[in-house]
Formats: structure tokens, C-alpha cells, sequence
């Protein structure tokens, strides 16, 4: 069976196939999710043409083409019909964002770091504070804000809170590395998750003496960049396709979307870069063993610290583009499981894998946010009905809601890292290092 269907690979795989494969893939799904916007399967075979694109032997400018087209008009124009859609293609950009920052960390450097999202928070809470009316609570008695407050900052101020969000956030890096330099291993991950519980514990108290963050309350509302006039005209170019004007609100979406997009490749540029560099070789040298990096002049501290540093900075821009995209942030958007669940992303997408981590967030948000609710709405419209389970004859409507999937969403993500580890400890789009160092453990098995 095994051999078949790597047979029927290589033959699809050769000549003018995988072009056609991928166009099929492409006009087929966009054609289902434009009659049908509600169905999970049509959007599914959609963003199956990327990951076609990346695997099969397909010219370059052809895979340009086709991505550009997928990226920049099929899904806007899908997000503005079902503006869910644009929903999960930007959570899966967010989280993209934060598997590359944190690969660069665990996968590049070896630093076991449990407690990423607070540079997560520290990038969305720097706009949340300085781009709403928060910033005049500060003077005033605690939680009495006016109710004419004007808002401190311009909201043209957020395009430099992105870059002061890189640099907060990178600063909180060498912050945290500077008292773990001695420690590694475990240590290591008991201080990055007590570091990221600090930075939570915080938000979540500092809305007394003076009201920063607004304590469990959030901070609400957060202000929104002005529009882009290249984003309005884009917007009013796809009415006719998407058969009225769209709003501001779903103009928004696409504007955010296309943030996002361009925040991703100027990571995906930046990771690529720094593990080409010698500063990536000084990090693999780290992770495979330090006393023998040491011994050959790495300098440790420096090297650790810049690792901390580059890979928060992903974190922090992404904060901030989150902050204003909810235009609303809380202590519990920043909890210990979104630390886990990052790691979930990089662990199943590949250690050291740039293309590996970025199939990871995309796969994991994709099961989380639509794939397992679906499910769940799909058992909730049974047990409204009168339909019985075959064989059983079991009805539907007495079926437990205690048994949607998605409330066991960390179940899953268990299970998934104990296959992965079982099965594919190297990730599903694994690093061709850490495939080397694999298949030379196990020759000397």
C-alpha cells in the first residue's frame, strides 16, 4: 500500500502535474467557499493549494503567482463574504508570529522557555495603555475614569508602537535572560513560566494605586489606526465581487489582514536571515552543547541574550496588532496555556523548521478555532433534532453536551504531542538538522 501511493506521488509529482493539481485545488475550493461561505470542507480544500505549493516540484514564478493570488484577492474577497474566514487566517498569522519568535529560542538555541506569552502581553498592553483613554485614569481616582476622557495618544500613533512594541518586548528579553544565565534545563523552564506568570499577575493587579492596566477588567476601547487609502480602494475595487460596498468594519478586517501578512514575511525574512548568520551556527553550537561553544570563543552571555531579545521582539509586534485589531485586552488573554499552546505549534510543525512552526500555528488554530467548533455545532444541531444514532438507535438529543469537542481542545493537543513524539519526534516539516541528528540516533540504536 505504502509503495502505491509513492508511486502515485512521483507520478503526480513530474511534469506539468503538480501545476494542475494545484490549480485545480485552488478553483475548486474558492468556487465552494464563494457559493457555500459556511462550509468547513470547502474552505479546507482552499488551503490545501499552499501547502501543495510547498511540496511539490512547482516553478517558483509559478508558485508566486498563484500565492499572490490566493493572498491577495481570493481571500479578502472571501473574508469580506464570511468575515469569519479573515478571522482565522489572522489568528493563524498571530500565532505564526509567536511559533517563529519562540523557535527561535527552543528550536535555534536550545533555551527551554515556558513563559513566551509575556512578551506577548507587554507589546498589546504598551498600545492598550498609551492608545485609550487609560492614560487619564492615571491621575484620577482609581476607576473613576470621565466620562468625556479624551484619548492620550493620536491613532496614527500605533504604527510606532509596532516598532515600540519590537523593542519593549526584546528588552523584557534580556531582562528575563540576565538572572537565567546560569540556569538551563528544566530550571530554565520553571523561571520563564514564573517570569511569564509575573508579567500576568501584574496586569491583573496593577489597576491599583494607579490604574494602569485596569485590573481583571481589561482595557476597552482600544483605538484603531486610521485606514490606509490604498486599503479603502482596494476595498471599494472588490465590490463587484463580493456583490455590495463593503463596510468599515469589514474593511478593517482586510486591513488587518494584510498587516498581519506583511508582519509574517518580515519574520519569516528575519528568522532566515539570523539562522544563515553567525549568530544562528553560535546558537546551534549553544544547543548542542555549550562547554564545546565556549570553548571555541562563542560568547555565551552575548549569544543567549540576543536569542532572548529577537525571538520576544515577534511576540511584541504581534501584541500590538492584536490589541488593536480586538481594540480590547485582559489578563486572561495572556494565561500560561497560550505559552503551551505556542509550544504545541512548534513542537508538532518541527523544532529549528521555519516553514515547520508556521504549518504548526496554522494547523493547531485551524483545529482550535474551527475545525473542533464546528464539530461541536454540528452535535448540537443533532441533539435538536429527532435523529437517532444508527446500529445503537441511541437519540441524539440525549446526548451529553459535556461530550462537544471542543471542550477538550488540551485533550487533543495531548494527544497530538504524544503521537508526534512517538511517531514523528521530528515535527512534520522537521529542520534537515534535527532529521540528521535523529536518523544518527537511531543507526546507533
Amino acid at each position: 500500500m505504502n509503495t502505491f501511493f509513492s508511486d502515485l506521488y512521483k507520478k503526480a509529482n513530474t511534469g506539468f502535474w503538480p501545476v494542475v493539481i494545484a490549480f485545480a485545488f485552488l478553483v475548486v475550493g474558492t468556487i465552494s467557499v464563494y457559493l457555500n461561505p459556511r462550509s468547513l470542507f470547502a474552505f479546507l480544500t482552499l488551503l490545501t493549494t499552499p501547502v501543495i505549493l510547498y511540496f511539490m516540484k512547482i516553478d517558483t514564478k509559478v508558485k508566486v503567482f498563484i500565492g499572490l493570488l490566493l493572498l491577495i484577492v481570493i481571500l479578502p474577497v472571501l473574508g469580506i463574504r464570511n468575515i469569519f474566514y479573515l478571522e482565522v487566517i489572522f489568528q493563524m498569522a498571530v500565532f505564526s508570529a509567536l511559533a517563529l519568535g519562540l523557535n527561535i529560542v527552543i528550536g535555534m538555541a536550545g533555551l527551554l522557555d515556558l513563559g513566551y506569552v509575556a512578551f506577548y502581553a507587554v507589546g498589546a498592553y504598551a498600545w492598550a495603555i498609551f492608545g485609550s483613554k487609560q492614560m487619564s485614569l492615571l491621575h484620577s481616582i482609581p476607576g473613576a475614569a470621565p466620562a468625556n476622557a479624551e484619548f492620550f495618544l493620536d491613532a496614527r500613533w500605533f504604527w510606532l508602537f509596532i516598532f515600540l512594541g519590537v523593542g519593549l518586548a526584546a528588552l523584557m528579553g534580556i531582562l528575563l535572560g540576565l538572572p537565567v544565565l546560569r540556569v538551563k534545563g528544566d530550571y530554565l523552564a520553571i523561571v520563564t513560566l514564573g517570569f511569564g506568570e509575573v508579567i500576568r499577575v501584574l496586569a491583573l493587579n496593577l489597576d491599583k494605586p494607579l490604574n494602569l492596566t485596569n485590573g481583571p477588567q481589561g482595557i476597552t476601547p482600544i483605538q484603531r489606526p486610521p485606514l490606509p487609502g490604498v486599503v479603502q480602494a482596494l476595498g471599494n475595487a472588490l465590490t463587484p465581487l463580493v456583490g455590495h460596498v463593503p463596510t468599515e468594519a469589514e474593511i478593517y478586517n482586510v486591513f488587518f489582514y494584510f498587516l498581519a501578512l506583511i508582519i509574517i514575511g518580515i519574520a519569516i525574512v528575519v528568522a532566515t536571515r539570523l539562522e544563515d548568520s553567525r549568530i544562528g551556527r553560535a546558537w546551534t553550537a549553544i544547543r548542542e552543547d555549550e562547554t564545546a561553544a565556549i570553548a571555541m570563543g562563542i560568547p555565551l552571555v552575548k549569544m543567549k541574550l540576543a536569542a532572548f531579545a529577537a525571538g520576544a521582539s515577534f511576540a511584541g509586534a504581534m501584541g500590538a496588532v492584536y490589541a488593536a485589531n480586538r481594540t480590547f485586552v485582559s489578563p486572561e488573554t495572556f494565561s500560561f496555556q497560550v505559552s503551551i499552546g505556542v509550544l504545541t505549534m512548534v513542537i508538532l510543525g518541527g523544532l529549528g523548521s521555519i516553514p515547520g512552526v508556521i504549518f504548526g500555528a496554522s494547523a493547531v488554530t485551524l483545529l482550535n478555532i474551527q475545525i473542533l467548533q464546528n464539530f461541536s455545532l454540528y452535535l448540537s444541531d443533532l441533539r435538536q433534532s429527532d435523529a437517532v444514532i444508527p446500529i445503537i438507535n441511541f437519540p441524539w438529543k440525549n446526548l451529553s453536551n459535556q461530550l462537544d469537542p471542543a471542550k477538550y481542545q488540551k485533550l487533543v493537543f495531548g494527544l497530538i504531542l504524544i503521537l508526534m513524539m512517538i511517531f514523528r519526534p521530528s515535527g512534520l516539516i522537521p529542520a534537515a538538522r534535527r532529521q540528521r541528528e535523529l536518523g544518527d540516533e537511531k543507526e546507533a540504536e
